[in-house]
């Protein structure tokens, strides 16, 4: 109630710690996103018997929850920080913690080699983020983003362009963000830590560091680097490194989905697509690509952690394999599931009428109200890749209605969990025909009024 209230304006926005913390409606937007993803997670997490708790491949419900929790507010702060310091200890009580929940199978080969090529990669892009950071603090003497942002604008007017040594800073800071959003080529980690996962795990690492990523992003571009589309009439390196960063991650994720038999690893490539869709709005720098941003999170969660929920279901029933040939017949079989699980890959597409389709709408929007040849261009790579990603999302539902399964019994899954993907499948398809309200409310966030600090 408190954060419904916040997001309506109804408190005031400050500061936190002296300028390390910005307590205002865009954090917490993402707040509730946080919460609501770690809230499914634990629904995905519930054993099914007593004797499921007391698995010896399974670790206990007590570290898991523990566990889930301070990543959860790792994911806060990240959220919040406008200090490069805070940024970097937040990204990593995320990182460090999320490397233990990869490796929570015990004795599960898949999963520890998932948490380890999670640690090897985490700990390369951060050590990168670190060196780029020092050299923002070089040519500003401050880890404030706000001071950080003063100078920069100083010396791009200077200098009529970016200066070199703010280029080179960034583009190291990008490897950290990257890393945590699941971009191209930041990437390399996320199918095989994705696929290795409890899929509670995986589902939550879909939707929470990628939105929390992604707000950190956008907080650092605004308040430290004032990016810009164009500079004295040029595409500037932001606009660039931004577009080319979406094409390889949509391009990456769609083109590699399509050979994947695995479902859970085609949503981690799946995922790695979203990102490039999320990045083309990002790279527009301007209050209507942040808020197509927000939406797409919004509704991505819905959708991500739904298709996760059925694929998790399916596994259970078929010993922990998430082989697509499992979901044969499954319309059949278990007609709830199924056609859930169609309005998730349906939306993910981004097809009318689910929310999948409004939040790249407004993503396309953005790009082509903000003009140019180069926003054309990335709109138009955007909308064919989202035509591939059909065609991977097609053979799960063909498996689910045109194929026949081997054993045609119809089987029944946990209460809670068909309880959960039709209230995630619900909102999935509201919102494709009735969005104004929620955009509205959602989007409201960005009209942060001036911050005093407190503390």
């Amino acid at each position: 109630v408190y954060l419904l209230r916040a997001l309506d304006g109804q408190v005031q926005t400050v500061t936190l710690f002296q300028g390390l913390l910005a307590f205002d409606p865009f954090a917490h937007l993402m707040r509730v996103v946080f919460a609501f993803a770690a809230g499914i997670a634990v629904i995905f997490a519930i054993p099914a018997t007593e004797t499921g708790a007391h698995d010896p491949k399974r670790r206990g419900s007590g570290e898991f929850f523990t566990l889930l929790l301070i990543v959860t507010l790792g994911l806060n702060l990240m959220a919040m920080s406008r200090n490069l310091l805070m940024i970097y200890l937040s990204l990593e009580l995320v990182s460090v913690i999320s490397f233990v929940l990869a490796g929570f199978k015990l004795g599960d080969r898949r999963s520890a080699e998932g948490a380890l090529k999670y640690v090897i990669y985490g700990g390369t892009a951060s050590g990168v983020m670190l060196y780029g950071m020092s050299w923002l603090f070089g040519i500003s003497q401050s880890l404030d983003l706000g001071e950080i942002g003063n100078q920069v604008a100083l010396a791009t007017a200077q200098n009529g362009r970016v200066p070199l040594v703010l280029l080179v800073g960034v583009v190291c800071i990008i490897a950290g963000f990257g890393y945590k959003i699941s971009a191209a080529p930041f990437h390399m980690w996320t199918p095989d830590v994705y696929e290795g996962s409890p899929t509670s795990i995986t589902a939550f690492l879909s939707v929470g560091p990628k939105a929390a990523g992604f707000a950190v992003l956008l907080r650092f571009f605004d308040e430290g680097v004032h990016a810009t589309t164009h500079l004295n009439g040029q595409l500037t390196p932001w606009a660039l490194l931004a577009g080319l960063l979406a094409m390889a991650s949509m391009i990456v994720g769609n083109f590699t989905a399509l050979g994947q038999n695995n479902v859970k690893r085609m949503l981690a490539y799946s995922s790695i697509a979203h990102a490039g869709y999320m990045l083309l709005g990002f790279g527009v720098f301007d209050v209507v690509g942040k808020q197509a941003i927000l939406f797409y999170i919004v509704t991505y969660a819905l959708m991500n952690l739904g298709a996760f929920l059925v694929v998790a279901a399916v596994a259970e029933r078929h010993g922990d394999s998430e082989d697509i040939t499992h979901f044969n017949g499954l319309g059949g079989r278990s007609p709830v599931l199924a056609a859930t699980m169609a309005i998730f890959l349906f939306s993910l597409t981004g097809l009318p009428p689910f929310a999948g389709f409004v939040g790249k709408f407004y993503i396309f929007a953005a790009l082509i109200q903000a003009g140019g040849d180069w926003n054309w261009f990335l709109a138009a790579v955007g909308v064919v890749n989202s035509v591939v990603s059909l065609f991977y999302y097609a053979r799960v539902i063909r498996a689910m209605y045109l194929t026949p399964a081997s054993s045609p019994e119809p089987f029944s899954t946990r209460e809670s969990w068909t309880t959960t993907t039709i209230a995630l499948a619900v909102p999935t398809l509201v919102l494709g025909v009735y969005w104004g309200p929620i955009y509205d409310f959602i989007t409201a966030s960005l009209a942060l009024p001036d911050r005093k600090s407190v503390v």
